[in-house]
């Protein structure tokens, strides 16, 4: 039986901020503009936004309603809704999924605080696309820089997560997400006042059909299913904590509009800059670290500029982690809530290891692949590719076919017609897109 004094989100909005926060991470700023870039921007836009609100939507909407039922973490969850039965295992897999993502986000993390301590020591000052190669290059092949940036991220990550709900998450994402929110809106005003910035308008939202094809499809989905976070267990973990007098579908319509609205906001601070500044689109991963930079120092205040957008960066990322720990503690804690602290510092210790050999795959374990990948490429790719598509469809098939009809409803409170359409995204359509990408992204 779950204790009574299991903590809580002490308000709807505190709740809404967090899981939008574990949303809204590098998915929204870092990969959404490149990949949105390297495929010809309005379409893309346009079918990512169908695809949030009509396949991943549905699915968060899932996680929410098993979390917010069970009250309990990801693993205890099945274990208390599905007694003997081997559902649990989902939650298991939910664990170690976000655990391997946090291993090589941490490193991540770590690559935006060295690009933060250099742009308020004002070191990033190259002039140059070339330059910034480099020093990307550099950066990440430097063992003691690389591996001393990641621990200062995972230390910021447990500091917030071991204070807990109401004292760390909860406090956190109250202040992180209006900042986010409201540094990105004046930097989007700063870079559409550029001269040439409406080229870069154009292309976020004038179609260029010549795109509408099954690859851009497909990359807009996987997108709009990995931004929201779903299939490792964060949204059924926070949903835990919201009290059961809390409606949790306009909580999960609020999610999905702030990662879309974040997302186009990224775009709005970075293709009118790049488009005004006669750069490419299709620069592909490097575009934030290699090319925003570039763009920035040729901005007047561009120097104080690119501070905060490393800061926003490290905002949003640290919003994710929090989640991905917050998983992962959650199953230790249970009810054992004086020992969170302790057990945050265990768990954060042990995925910090974890994650060394990712931090090292650029530089002196360069040479160790597995897959033709390098070590934080391998796990980029499996959790990507494999874990996560695996735990949405077994989360997803959970709510739809284990729970009665009965108590969808009563705990989704749709309209009739509402209900059908989720529950038809959630037993048909979202199996199909999860095995579509699934399979695109393993044989494409």
């Amino acid at each position: 039986m779950l204790s009574s004094n299991r903590d809580q989100f002490t308000s709807k909005l505190g709740f809404i901020l967090a899981a939008a926060g574990s949303a809204i991470g590098l998915g929204a700023i870092w990969k959404f503009p490149y990949t949105a870039g390297t495929n010809g921007g309005s379409v893309f836009i346009l079918l990512f936004i169908l695809c949030t609100l009509l396949i991943g939507l549905p699915i968060l909407m899932s996680e929410f309603l098993i979390g917010r039922r069970a009250q309990a973490d990801t693993v205890s969850a099945f274990h208390k809704e599905a007694p003997g039965k081997p559902w649990f295992l989902g939650g298991w897999l939910g664990v170690t999924v976000s655990a391997l993502i946090l291993s090589f986000y941490g490193v991540v993390g770590g690559w935006i605080l060295s690009y933060l301590f250099r742009a308020i020591t004002f070191q990033l000052d190259g002039g140059s696309e070339a330059h910034y190669g480099e020093l990307f290059n550099e950066l990440i092949s430097n063992p003691v820089e690389v591996i001393f940036a990641q621990a200062l991220f995972m230390f910021l990550t447990v500091f917030i997560v071991q204070g807990g709900i109401k004292g760390g998450i909860e406090r956190a994402g109250k202040w992180m997400m209006p900042a986010l929110f409201i540094f990105f809106v004046l930097l989007a005003i700063r870079s559409l006042t550029l001269d040439g910035a409406i080229e870069g308008v154009k292309f976020m939202f004038v179609p260029d059909w010549s795109y509408l094809n099954m690859e851009t499809l497909l990359n807009a989905l996987g997108l709009a299913f990995f931004s929201l976070s779903v299939g490792v267990g964060a949204m059924i973990t926070y949903a835990s904590y919201l009290p059961k007098s809390e409606t949790i579908t306009s909580s999960a319509f609020n999610v999905a509009w702030m990662n879309i609205a974040i997302s186009i906001l990224a775009g709005l601070v970075i293709f009118p800059a790049v488009f005004a500044l006669g750069y490419s689109p299709t620069q592909g991963p490097g575009l934030v670290f290699i090319i925003l930079p570039a763009v920035f120092e040729q901005i007047p205040m561009g120097s104080v500029l690119v501070i905060v957008f490393f800061i926003l960066l490290l905002f949003a990322t640290l919003t994710s982690s929090i989640s991905l720990l917050e998983i992962t503690v959650s199953v230790f804690v249970k009810e054992k809530y004086a020992a969170r602290r302790k057990l945050s510092w265990i768990v954060g210790a042990v995925i910090f290891i974890a994650g060394i050999p990712s931090a090292l795959s650029f530089g002196h374990w360069s040479h160790i692949t597995i897959m033709d990948k390098s070590i934080f490429d391998f796990i980029d790719y499996m959790t990507a590719n494999v874990g996560m598509p695996l735990g949405a469809l077994l989360f997803s098939l959970f709510a739809a076919y284990y729970y009665s009809t009965k108590i969808t409803q009563q705990e989704l409170n749709l309209s009739p017609a509402m209900y059908w359409i989720w529950r038809a995204s959630v037993c048909v359509v979202a199996p199909v897109a999860i095995v579509t990408i699934s399979l695109y992204n393993l044989f494409a």
